[in-house]
């Protein structure tokens, strides 16, 4: 069960840049979690929102669905799983959907006047996941892509595509916990040795000792990168939308 493109405008929680704005970033949340959910814990972690003196956070939440790893039960997820392993197929039907979805989100952004390669798209967990969908089959001219405590199944259709390449790749940031127990580090390791192979530009940064969590040595590095793909200087501001 999943929305068509067109019929579900994605709910979302944003944080308006202090200055001009001229540059997107969105960001996706884990599976369960929120876009306002997904800010909270960020600002809980930082003690203050992620925030820029000219970048917009858009933060969606995923509609919900029923999620298979949950016996089918109802949760706020970006596509379906059959279960959660690398080692296991895509439910490409729903990443497909959502992934139109998001296109929509992206559109809206070029639409009031930012270049597409003044926008980066990431996620935790399953939203990293969904972000590197995004970008590498669909968007390949956006500033960047980050993934955190992310991964890709072993035959992903990610994979599939970029064997099929022509042309630049936006650069993927990725981080993981060494201790993280639900989403392995050792396949976040593979995802990105494997999107390395096929030619993408990326860096893996390994936490010790944190588990399938954010934290704020984590973020801070994520926020260093993000001014080097969207350069700018950083303030608070906010605002929130749902």
């Amino acid at each position: 069960m999943a929305a068509a493109s067109g019929s579900v405008t994605l709910q979302r929680c944003m944080v308006s840049p202090a200055g001009r704005h001229s540059a997107s970033l969105i960001f996706l949340h884990g599976s369960g979690d929120s876009g306002t959910g997904l800010r909270k814990w960020i600002k809980q972690v930082l003690n203050q929102d992620l925030a820029f003196q000219h970048i917009k956070i858009i933060y969606p939440t995923a509609p919900a669905r029923p999620y298979t790893p949950m016996k089918g039960g109802i949760s706020n997820v970006w596509f379906d799983r059959f279960k959660i392993s690398n080692d296991c197929p895509e439910h490409l039907e729903s990443i497909d959907v959502m992934c139109q979805m998001l296109t929509d989100l992206i559109d809206d952004e070029v639409k009031s006047g930012i270049k597409k390669n003044r926008i980066l798209v990431g996620g935790f967990s399953m939203g990293g996941c969904m972000a590197m969908h995004l970008a590498y089959r669909n968007h390949r001219d956006v500033a960047g892509v980050f993934a955190l405590s992310s991964f890709l199944n072993k035959a992903s259709a990610v994979y599939q595509a970029l064997q099929r390449r022509d042309g630049a790749l936006p650069e993927l940031f990725q981080c993981h916990g060494t201790a993280d127990e639900l989403v392995l580090h050792s396949w976040g390791e593979e995802t990105n040795s494997t999107l390395k192979a096929l030619g993408v530009s990326t860096k893996f940064h390994s936490f010790p000792g944190i588990h399938h969590e954010l934290s704020r040595a984590e973020l801070e590095k994520l926020k260093s990168w993000i001014l080097t793909k969207l350069p700018g200087g950083a303030e608070r501001h906010s605002e929130c939308q749902d």
